[in-house]
């Protein structure tokens, strides 16, 4: 089977004015032709989507939401829907970060109704799970995992694996600093796969699996190395063009 293309996005948060983020984005943008090996995307806050987007006209850079709401339109103040990203120019939007489920109580069951939704508006998936850390101190890891892939990916076809791309983030690592080893990281990466393998057969191998969690220039080579890491989401290095363009062009 052909080997998996690499992706790298950059999840900016709640970060970046608007001129701020159409200046990052032009960065990132202007050197996307030295690494042509990787599929390269950012997700702006919702403000910046449409002033980057028209930025990134002709670009190959991904622009991704930070995510949508499961309905088209209606009485859902505060809320974007995928038609509306669509719209935009966003062709791939996060679902299930872990700030999404801690902060905002977004359960297995509206993750799987986010993911839906995207895919029925032609929208890619990033699908992002992961453990907090007592649930790994008390072996849960491949317990909670195997719960948010599988309510997830509830009633996703085998048709539509060419737009989804699963993201591990253990929560324990994002923001803090810590990173998962890179035994850890490949352990619970492969595992994810086996899972996929057993829902969708071989057409998992085509799946690809980023890890996220304080990912940096001086760790993402050793990540990148590892048979089922296939990318990476990350946080705080994609905020400066330096660090995230280090980043990109790691050692392979």
């Amino acid at each position: 089977m052909e080997k998996r293309r690499p992706i790298i996005i950059g999840n900016w948060k709640m970060n970046k004015t608007v001129a701020e983020a159409v200046e990052l984005a032009t960065a990132i943008r202007n050197v996307l032709g030295s690494v042509p090996h990787l599929d390269v995307g950012i997700a702006p806050p919702f403000g910046a989507l449409w002033p980057v987007a028209k930025r990134l006209e002709e670009s190959k850079l991904i622009l991704a939401a930070q995510t949508c709401h499961f309905e088209d339109g209606g009485a859902f103040t505060g809320e974007i829907s995928a038609p509306m990203l669509s719209e935009i120019g966003c062709s791939h939007v996060l679902a299930g970060h872990s700030e999404r489920r801690q902060y905002f109580g977004e359960d297995d069951g509206v993750v799987n109704k986010k993911v839906l939704a995207a895919l029925k508006h032609g929208l890619s998936v990033v699908l992002c799970v992961g453990e907090q850390l007592s649930e790994r101190e008390a072996n849960r890891t491949f317990e909670v995992v195997e719960r948010q892939l599988l309510g997830g990916l509830a009633d996703v076809g085998s048709d539509a694996l060419d737009r989804l791309v699963l993201a591990y983030e253990p929560v324990w690592a994002i923001g803090t600093g810590k990173v998962a080893t890179t035994g850890q990281a490949q352990e619970v990466h492969a595992f994810l796969r086996s899972k996929l393998q057993e829902k969708y057969g071989d057409l998992a191998q085509q799946i690809r699996i980023q890890y996220g969690g304080s990912v940096k220039p001086d760790n993402v080579s050793g990540l990148m190395a590892q048979p089922d890491i296939d990318g990476a989401l990350v946080g705080g290095a994609s905020l400066k063009a330096d660090s995230f363009v280090a980043l990109l062009k790691y050692d392979r």
